[in-house]
């Protein structure tokens, strides 16, 4: 017959083990990514987001060819200091350095898979 220690011994490592796994695989997802790259055109909006999570969530218009209608780029920011940056070029054409991070268990990291850690003043050709 099992003691009470050995009990919460196994009690413990049943609710244990889940969480550990849990936290392994979130902390895996949110430093490995996907892929990486750079979208250029206009940013269209940030704002920030959520109930209880507060992210950055924007909308960057990218326009292939003038006259044509823009496709738009929807993209997250965690950093509050690349947000205040994007912020102060709403409206020129940026190029945005994104990671992205698949499989991330609920939205309280952000809305999107895309996560924007840089952004680039592009600058127009005259």
């Amino acid at each position: 017959m099992p003691t009470p220690k050995r009990t919460a011994l196994y009690l413990a490592a049943f609710v244990a083990t889940p969480l550990l796994a849990f936290i392994l695989y979130v902390s895996i997802a949110l430093h490995w990514s996907y892929s990486d790259g750079e979208r250029a055109g206009f940013v269209q909006k940030l704002s920030k987001k959520g109930w209880l999570c507060k992210t950055w969530e924007g909308e960057l218009a990218l326009v292939s060819l003038p006259g044509a209608a823009p496709e738009k780029f929807i993209f997250t920011v965690r950093d509050d200091a690349v947000a205040e940056r994007i912020n102060q070029q709403v409206g020129t054409r940026v190029a945005l350095v994104y990671a992205q991070h698949k499989g991330l268990p609920t939205s309280c990291f952000g809305d999107t898979d895309y996560f924007v850690t840089d952004i680039k003043i592009v600058q127009s050709e005259k």
